[in-house]
């Protein structure tokens, strides 16, 4: 029996030139445990992607998505990733962290190196492989 891809949705959060981003729980088991990445989350069953990308955005930082506009799609065998993006509308204190380890601005050049400083963490973190590749995409690099 062949399994069926997983679907996620994902937000590109941008403010200015900077891109919001959460710094993934360091738990064993879980994709790109202590990596950055963009926030979103599993479709539920019956779920568009447009209706999965609000929901996991309001769980985990508690923003409600002002109009957002479909990105890309990113397929491989165990992972159809929907990417939409999205201004940020409100400053970081403004935000309530309900899923991850940190949430930082980063900038373009954070991205292209990969990795980027967490005060929480205390140390520098990589970005997970598919959602620096999804976010140089949108900067044109």
């Amino acid at each position: 029996m062949i399994k069926q891809p997983v679907h996620v949705a994902m937000a590109i959060l941008y403010q200015q030139d900077k891109f919001l981003m959460q710094l993934r729980d360091n738990i064993p088991g879980i994709l790109y445990p202590g990596y950055w990445g963009l926030f979103g989350g599993h479709l539920e069953d019956g779920e568009t992607p447009d209706a999965a990308l609000q929901r996991e955005v309001m769980e985990e930082i508690g923003y409600s998505l002002p109009k957002f506009f479909a990105f890309r799609c990113y397929v491989d065998h165990a992972v159809v990733r929907h990417v939409f993006h999205a201004p940020l509308l409100l400053e970081l204190n403004q935000l309530v962290l309900n899923e991850g380890w940190d949430m930082r601005l980063l900038t373009p050049e954070d991205i292209r190196q990969g990795q980027c400083y967490s005060p929480i963490a205390d140390e520098v973190r990589p970005l997970g492989d598919i959602h620096q590749r999804i976010m140089l995409d949108f900067i044109g690099d």
